[in-house]
């Protein structure tokens, strides 16, 4: 399905303050054109287990939109590791591919330096209409009051993955609804042997999609409502040692997890080495990987009291995979032809199935093979109890900035270091210091 999504803080800042600078410099052109109306570039991400599987998928789908169309798409598979710094580069040099895939929590960014395409309703109209797509997806598209700067591809949410036969063998009956919960059934697990909670604690993405919800739940915004970094808000503080906690204190997440950014935590999942995991649609991912689907079982992520629902009992970030186009492509309706097949009914059926995503398109998420158990449960999360990562030009320096502090404090605990109040507080603060100024 996806994953990793982690990047140099001095690249990645470097690189966003360059084309805030540049100011859409992919479209220094002034707009697209139809000069290469025969081929397309496509930059896709990694969401299967390895680039040649995703290339396995894809290709036999850019074959068909060739025979259909007459336009040959030339794909090239970027790693998450590299994704971003790619795109920022594109923006600024003007020199990218013609449509491309982004996380979808980095839209806003992505939007604010220009060079990406705005889906209007001129342009929506010609892929079918923006009421195709479900709500939640939507709004990681762009900036709230403007035009999407991407169409939704895949959507995602998180889940509490489950081995059943170590439930089993600790004398655990069900998964745990409450972190409370989840740290008293790992005391059980540990005394049997294993390892209780995956984590990617040096992936600065999955750190942040773990923090935000962590916030969420304590009532916390990293942001205030004009857009300001808010990261020392004593909430956040607490959200943020609340996750950090799960390893130095809680002693229910590995310390070797640590140093984890290659999903290395989905592979020791896969193993039978661990209990329990926070992933995003892992089932293809563990498939792969020799897991059986009834090996294990699929839960919503846990909350601090009560039930998933929204405000203080969001359990999950609206994860997904956007489709954006270049704006100074030269194969302008092409491009828009390509984004048209992508989330057409039937490829999103397709792609979708291949990598245990939803489909953020209304039809076809109503196919019956998506109302499998562990659907079910992605599916209720995207409607009921997700939220949107926040939708401000500075969200990838957020993720890159907040995500790294997370990954110095599990260093820290790692180490056996003491993670304190202060200490949480120092590095948030530190991440606050490296935002561009509002």
């Amino acid at each position: 399905m996806r994953s990793i999504r982690a990047a140099a803080v001095g690249a990645v800042t470097m690189s966003l303050a360059l084309a805030a600078t540049a100011c859409g410099g992919g479209s220094s052109t002034g707009g697209g054109s139809n000069d290469s109306p025969k081929t397309l570039t496509y930059w896709a991400s990694n969401q299967g287990a390895s680039i040649e599987i995703d290339k396995k998928v894809l290709q036999p789908e850019l074959d068909k939109f060739q025979k259909q169309t007459g336009i040959k798409v030339k794909l090239e598979v970027v790693p998450w590791s590299d994704l971003l710094n790619r795109i920022l580069t594109a923006t600024t040099s003007g020199q990218g591919p013609d449509v491309l895939n982004i996380g979808n929590t980095w839209s806003a960014s992505l939007q604010a330096t220009g060079a990406l395409l705005p889906w209007d309703a001129k342009n929506f109209d010609k892929i079918g209409g923006k009421d195709r797509f479900v709500d939640s997806a939507l709004g990681s598209t762009g900036a709230e009051g403007k035009d999407p700067a991407a169409v939704p591809l895949y959507s995602m949410a998180y889940a509490l993955y489950y081995n059943k036969k170590i439930f089993a063998d600790a004398g655990i009956a069900k998964p745990p609804v409450t972190w409370d919960e989840l740290i008293a059934d790992g005391k059980k697990i540990s005394a049997k042997g294993k390892s209780v909670l995956g984590a990617e604690g040096g992936n600065v993405s999955e750190n942040i999609h773990h923090t935000f919800v962590f916030a969420k739940q304590h009532g916390a915004d990293f942001f205030t409502a004009d857009g300001k970094p808010n990261f020392t808000d004593d909430k956040v503080v607490a959200a943020v040692k609340q996750y950090v906690d799960l390893m130095a204190k809680d002693k229910v997440i590995p310390t070797g997890d640590a140093e984890y950014a290659q999903n290395q935590s989905v592979s020791d999942f896969a193993k039978g080495e661990l209990a329990m995991l926070l992933w995003q649609s892992a089932s293809s991912n563990l498939k792969s990987q020799g897991m059986s689907d009834s090996d294990y079982g699929i839960a919503p992520v846990p909350v601090q009291s009560g039930t998933p629902g929204t405000g203080a009992q969001v359990n999950s970030m609206v994860a997904g995979i956007n489709l954006a186009v270049f704006k100074n492509t030269k194969n302008l309706d092409g491009a828009t032809k390509f984004v048209k097949f992508m989330t057409s009914d039937d490829e999103q059926k397709i792609l979708n199935t291949a990598y245990t995503s939803i489909p953020p398109v209304k039809a076809a998420q109503e196919d019956p093979a998506f109302n499998t158990p562990a659907n079910s449960v992605l599916k209720n999360t995207l409607a009921t109890s997700a939220s949107a990562l926040p939708q401000v030009a500075a969200e990838s320096q957020f993720e890159t900035t907040v995500g790294t502090a997370v990954k110095n404090l599990f260093a820290a605990a790692a180490a056996g270091k003491a993670v304190t109040t202060d200490s949480v507080k120092a590095e948030l603060e530190k991440a606050q210091q490296q935002m561009p100024a509002a």
